[in-house]
């Protein structure tokens, strides 16, 4: 199974690059986050063309998005991360497709460090560690995709030093990710390449994408039944180049059956 995660920045404004994409890569099962609408405005048709059911929560004023494609049915869904009955952001959806549970997350950005958005970001990852040790106890082939806002490593950003304390490379939010991978849980992308600098997101702005100037905060995080069947795991990272498209790029990993 290829399962894929990728932050389009809204599916309506990107969906030709969306489904050019889609066409080449072949995913069985695509994460969506930020797609940027209720779940009945999302452009389902030309998807479910292609072979794709689909689940997806918004909201109103359409800040963020969650969506699972899925070319099998799926099951089990739940569209709250658990932890906060008062946090109405669409930030998570899980279900389960031919036997796998899968997640797709979009984390907070933060906006300025001690700020409340901050604050807000370090509380849902924190209640992604909760929910991931409850899913974790199942031991079931599991599968949390999504755009963490978080780099772990100096070979995740472009610039270390200069990044150090920022937003997606704070200490802080560098402690809740690694807490999520000492429950148990594996990066589908250092299995696969432990030391390439590499880089899932690109500002808009100035020159960062020609510059190279990026940050790999867009991850496939893995139980241990999920990477002992992990066979691959690359970022499509030419899909940032084309024109209209997110500044994000598709991260994907492939699971033997």
């Amino acid at each position: 199974m290829k399962i894929a995660t990728w932050n389009v920045n809204s599916i309506r404004a990107r969906l030709p690059v969306a489904l050019d994409w889609v066409d080449e890569a072949r995913p069985d099962v695509v994460l969506m986050q930020e797609t940027k609408v209720l779940p009945e405005q999302f452009p389902a048709e030309p998807f479910e063309e292609r072979g794709y059911n689909l689940v997806a929560c918004g909201e109103a004023g359409g800040r963020s998005g969650v969506a699972i494609l899925a070319k099998s049915p799926i099951e089990d869904v739940i569209e709250q991360l658990p932890g906060d009955s008062d946090d109405q952001e669409a930030r998570y959806i899980e279900a389960t497709v031919r036997g796998i549970r899968l997640a797709s997350v979009y984390v907070p950005n933060g906006t300025t460090v001690g700020s409340d958005r901050f604050a807000y970001k370090l509380a849902f990852l924190d209640r992604m560690r909760s929910h991931a040790a409850t899913c974790l106890e199942n031991e079931e082939t599991l599968v949390i995709g999504g755009d963490y806002n978080v780099a772990p490593t100096p070979l995740d950003v472009f610039d270390a030093n200069a990044l150090e304390g920022t937003i997606c490379y704070h200490p802080d939010e560098g402690a809740r990710l690694r807490a999520l991978l000492w429950l148990g849980l594996y990066d589908a992308y250092r299995i696969v390449e432990p030391r390439t600098a590499a880089y899932s997101w690109w500002h808009y702005q100035g020159r960062s994408w020609k510059a190279n100037q990026g940050l790999r905060i867009d991850h496939l995080l893995l139980s241990p039944q999920a990477a002992d069947r992990l066979e691959g795991c690359a970022i499509d990272r030419d899909v940032r180049g084309a024109k209209a498209t997110s500044d994000h790029a598709p991260v994907w990993c492939l699971l033997s059956d």
